[in-house]
C-alpha cells in the first residue's frame, strides 16, 4: 500500500487518518508481545514524521510515581531508534522520570523543543540531538507512556507534527493496552505457578500425620491467609518414644515470611539433634536467626517435649501466644514461661516450664491468627473464647475439636477467610500409658 504523505495543513485529513490506522493495524495485528508492538509502532511513525532518533516508552508504574524521588526502573517496555542501549539504573529518565519525556508523562502535555540546548528540562540521550518533540500516550485518561522524536537539526518539529503524532499515539494506545494486559496475564500466571510450587514445598515440610502415641490423640491444621504461610507446626520423634512439639509464627506474611519460617524449622531440627536442654536449643536458634534475618522480622515460637508415659511436657516459650492446658473443673493454665521472640536480642535467655497432662486434659498450641480474628464490632475472638470452645469439645476427638474451633472463629467473624495465618495443634491425653 502507498504510505501516507505528510499533510500541509495543521489538520489531519480523513484519508491520512485512515491510512495511518490501516498501517498500525497491519503492522501489529499478529502479536500481543509488548516489545514487538512497540518496535512496529516506532518504525511506522517514521512514515508520517521524520526523525533521526525515536523512542516509545511505556510505564510499568502509574504516573503518580514519577513525582516521587525513587530510584527504580519505571519502564515496562520501550523501543528505541538511533539511541545507544540504555541502562535503566544510569538513565535519569528511565529510573526517575527526568527529561522532556518524563515531563510529558508527568503532565500529560505535548512538548516541542526547537533547541534542546536552551531547555533546562532536557537530559542528553545522544550528542547529535538539537530539537525534540514528545507526545503523551493516554489510555482511559491515564498517561501510560510517551512517544519521543529527535532531530539533528534545529527547529524541525511543528504543531502540525504534534497533531499527527498525537493522533498516532491515540491510535497506538489500544494496541499497547492489549499488549500490557497480555503481559500482566502472563506474569500473573507465572507468579501463580511459582506460589503453587512454593505452597507444595511448604506443605511437604509440615507433618503428614500426627505422632502415633498410645493414650494420646493429636491433630493440627495450618490455614494460610495467602498461598503460603508464615506459620508452621512440627513434631520431632525421638528414640524411646519422647516427642517434640513446636509451633511458630513469623512477623509478616507471604513469601518473605515463608522463607524465614523454613530457616527457623531447619535450625530447630538441627539443634534438637545436638542438645537436650530446651533453653540451650532456643538460645542457639535465636542466635542463628539474629545472624540470618537481620532486624526486619522476628519469630515467635513454642517448643516442648512430651514424655508419653508420664504426661510430662517440658517447654519454653519465645514470645509466642501461651499454649493452653485445660484440666476438667480447674482453671486453664497458660504456658508462658520462656523469653523474648527469636531474632531480636542476640544474647537472650529462655526459661523452661513443666506441666503434666493427665487423662482427660487438653493441650492447645496456636498462633495469633486464631485468637485475633475480629467480629462484626471489631472485638477479637480472644483467649477466653478459645478456652470456652476447647472446654465444650472436651469429650470430642482432637480432629473434631479442630473443626469446632474453625467453625466458632468463622461464625464469630462472619467469614471463612482469615486475615492472618491460622495454625493450631491439639493434643489430648485419653488414657494412662505405661508406668508412672
Amino acid at each position: 500500500m502507498d504510505e501516507p504523505s505528510r499533510p500541509e495543513s495543521s489538520q489531519l485529513t480523513a484519508e491520512m487518518k485512515y491510512h495511518l490506522l490501516l498501517q498500525i493495524s497491519e503492522k501489529i495485528s499478529g502479536t500481543l508481545e509488548l516489545g514487538e508492538v512497540l518496535n512496529q509502532l516506532v518504525d511506522t511513525v517514521r512514515s508520517v514524521v521524520a526523525y533521526d532518533a525515536a523512542g516509545i516508552f511505556v510505564l510499568k508504574e502509574r504516573v503518580r510515581l514519577l513525582a516521587q524521588d525513587r530510584e527504580t526502573n519505571l519502564i515496562a517496555g520501550m523501543a528505541l531508534r538511533g539511541f545507544d542501549i540504555r541502562s535503566a539504573g544510569r538513565d535519569p529518565m528511565l529510573s526517575s522520570g527526568k527529561g522532556i519525556v518524563g515531563y510529558a508523562i508527568r503532565t500529560g502535555q505535548s512538548v516541542i523543543v526547537p533547541d534542546v540546548r536552551r531547555d533546562l528540562r532536557y537530559v542528553e540521550g545522544r550528542k547529535e540531538t538539537l530539537s525534540e518533540v514528545t507526545v503523551p500516550i493516554v489510555i482511559h485518561d491515564e498517561v501510560i507512556g510517551a512517544l519521543n522524536l529527535e532531530s539533528n537539526r534545529l527547529g524541525v518539529y511543528t504543531h502540525e507534527d504534534v497533531e499527527v503524532l498525537q493522533f498516532f499515539a491515540n491510535a497506538a494506545a489500544n494496541s499497547i493496552e492489549k499488549a500490557l494486559l497480555h503481559n500482566r496475564l502472563i506474569e500473573t500466571r507465572r507468579i501463580e505457578n511459582q506460589l503453587k510450587i512454593a505452597r507444595e514445598v511448604q506443605t511437604s515440610l509440615l507433618p503428614d500425620r500426627p505422632p502415633d502415641l498410645p493414650g494420646y490423640d493429636i491433630a493440627a491444621i495450618n490455614i494460610p491467609t495467602w498461598e503460603i504461610s508464615g506459620d508452621c507446626y512440627d513434631y520431632i520423634e525421638f528414640p524411646g518414644g519422647q516427642v517434640g512439639i513446636a509451633i511458630a509464627d513469623v512477623s509478616g506474611k507471604g513469601v518473605p515470611a515463608a522463607l524465614i519460617m523454613a530457616t527457623f524449622r531447619a535450625a530447630l531440627r538441627a539443634q534438637v539433634r545436638n542438645d537436650v536442654e530446651l533453653s540451650h536449643i532456643m538460645q542457639s536458634v535465636n542466635r542463628l536467626l539474629c545472624e540470618s534475618i537481620g532486624r526486619s522480622a522476628f519469630v515467635t515460637a513454642v517448643y516442648g517435649t512430651l514424655i508419653p508415659e508420664s504426661g510430662r511436657f517440658t517447654y519454653t516459650n519465645a514470645g509466642h501466644n501461651p499454649p493452653l492446658l485445660l484440666v476438667n473443673a480447674k482453671p486453664c493454665t497458660r504456658l508462658d514461661c520462656g523469653g523474648p521472640a527469636l531474632g531480636v536480642i542476640d544474647n537472650a535467655s529462655y526459661d523452661v516450664g513443666v506441666v503434666m497432662l493427665e487423662p482427660g486434659d487438653t493441650l492447645a498450641l496456636y498462633t495469633d491468627g486464631v485468637v485475633e480474628v475480629t467480629g462484626r464490632e471489631q472485638a477479637e475472638f480472644g483467649i477466653e473464647l478459645l478456652e470456652r470452645t476447647l472446654r465444650k469439645a472436651s469429650d470430642r476427638s482432637a480432629e473434631e475439636t479442630l473443626r469446632m474451633v474453625i467453625e466458632q472463629t468463622q461464625a464469630f467473624s462472619g467469614t471463612s477467610i482469615y486475615p492472618d495465618d491460622f495454625t493450631i495443634v491439639i493434643a489430648k491425653r485419653t488414657a494412662l500409658t505405661g508406668k508412672r
